[in-house]
């Protein structure tokens, strides 16, 4: 490969005859250098890409059950003055029946029950407004957080299981300008009980029948089975509330949701030192890395964080995250029409890859869901399957991911707190 030193533009050799038809595609659609549309990006002193890596400070939500360990729980009951098993109690409604609601704990003295979960379980998150398709199989919830922060959660019915994808911050750092979160920029972390909210809620919702998509009358036994946490906010960013989060949701219920750590997917965008952290964690979650280019050149510019740690930092670090937990690693790869998708490119991520040995990883190529104002849309067909047909050839497993929530903007990509969102919110308030 040559590059031109004028655009940046990494432009391939000539493509063998085996590749034909890329070799045409790379010829009539040149690379097309990564721009902002309909925003301004935030840049740093030097003019590059601003990246938030801290919380910015906001008061802080109530503690709620789900910040505290068993332990703590029975200890903050006790300081409320009731026996310390009324926390189990407590902790049975929340995240086996996934309720916060007084009236339905008939378990509980009355005289006490208000006072115990006013001091508990104390109400972290508004439902502002929700979008279904219209099938009903998939909902886009939008919250409103305890000071005014806005988040959002999608829940998606496939045949034997439910997903949910959660948030982990209000907004996100990362300033990604394909990404209409990114574009938002960051508000707050998120705490852990607001995590876990977001999946107790949900669990509501499937229990009363909300969720669409199946014919049988009686949900009561259904519950979110998987967990992808590519909502808004980039989730290793928020390390310690998203590990907290994860550990209630496999420690077995009540104390936790009793879910396997093998339904959780934890994306990043290549925060390395703290993919390092995850793979010491010693719990099996699903790792996805959220590639986009497998080149520096364009990763500098479609991921600014690439400018702390380049491509090939962050596959090691994945890779050494499958050495230590046996987990294959799933690559994320938006394909942007006449950005990212040449064939080239498709071929430099199989080698690099393979560079690391077979077997380790999973390439998930998913069509670009196009935000408010940009001009850069999906790939076309052909070069999607020109791209997924390089890669398997290779020997890299690759499946092309559904773009559920497109038409309600709950796909990848395209969660953000819109100006519609904010006068609901503060028309609630």
């Amino acid at each position: 490969m040559t590059e031109n030193p004028r655009t940046r533009e990494t432009r391939p050799q000539a493509a063998p005859a085996s590749s034909r038809s890329g070799a045409i595609r790379e010829t009539r659609a040149p690379q097309v250098r990564p721009a902002t549309e309909g925003w301004t990006q935030k840049k740093d002193a030097e003019g590059r890409p601003l990246l938030q890596f801290a919380s910015p400070k906001r008061g802080k939500p109530p503690v709620h059950l789900a910040d505290l360990t068993p332990a703590e729980r029975i200890s903050k009951v006790k300081e409320l003055g009731l026996p310390g098993f009324r926390a189990k109690q407590l902790a049975t409604h929340y995240f086996r029946h996934y309720t916060s609601d007084p009236a339905e704990m008939t378990d509980l003295p009355a005289g006490i029950r208000d006072e115990l979960v006013a001091g508990m379980l104390p109400p972290l998150m508004t439902e502002v407004r929700r979008l279904e398709t219209d099938r009903g199989d998939t909902i886009k919830f939008l919250w409103r957080l305890h000071d005014g922060a806005l988040v959002e959660s999608v829940l998606m019915r496939y045949p034997g299981r439910i997903t949910l994808c959660v948030s982990s911050q209000a907004g996100c750092g990362m300033n990604c300008p394909f990404c209409a979160t990114g574009q938002a920029g960051l508000t707050r972390n998120m705490s852990t009980a607001e995590i876990i909210e977001q999946i107790v809620r949900a669990n509501r919702a499937i229990a009363n029948g909300e969720l669409g998509g199946k014919k049988r009358d009686d949900h009561s036994m259904e519950r979110v089975s998987n967990i992808v946490f590519m909502g808004m906010g980039e989730p290793l960013a928020n390390y310690k509330r998203v590990m907290d989060a994860v550990r209630i949701m496999v420690a077995p219920q009540p104390d936790g949701l009793g879910m396997s750590a093998r339904g959780i997917t934890v994306s990043t965008v290549g925060l390395v030192p703290a993919i390092r952290k995850l793979a010491d964690e010693n719990i099996p979650v699903t790792f996805a890395l959220s590639l986009h280019a497998p080149d520096d050149h364009l990763r500098d510019e479609l991921i600014p964080v690439n400018s702390r740690w380049k491509v090939d930092e962050a596959l090691d670090a994945a890779y050494d995250y499958y050495a230590k937990t046996g987990r294959r690693v799933s690559i994320e790869y938006a394909l942007i029409k006449d950005m990212n998708d040449h064939a080239w490119r498709a071929d430099l991520l199989a080698e690099k890859l393979n560079q690391r040995g077979r077997g380790w990883v999973h390439v998930n190529p998913i069509p670009l869901n196009p935000t408010p104002g940009s001009i850069w849309t999906s790939s076309e067909r052909d070069v999607t399957d020109e791209f997924v047909r390089r890669l398997n050839d290779a020997g890299i497993p690759t499946t092309l991911r559904d773009t559920r929530g497109k038409e309600i903007d709950g796909a990848c990509g395209q969660l953000v707190a819109t100006t519609e969102d904010e006068a609901a919110a503060a028309a609630m308030a």
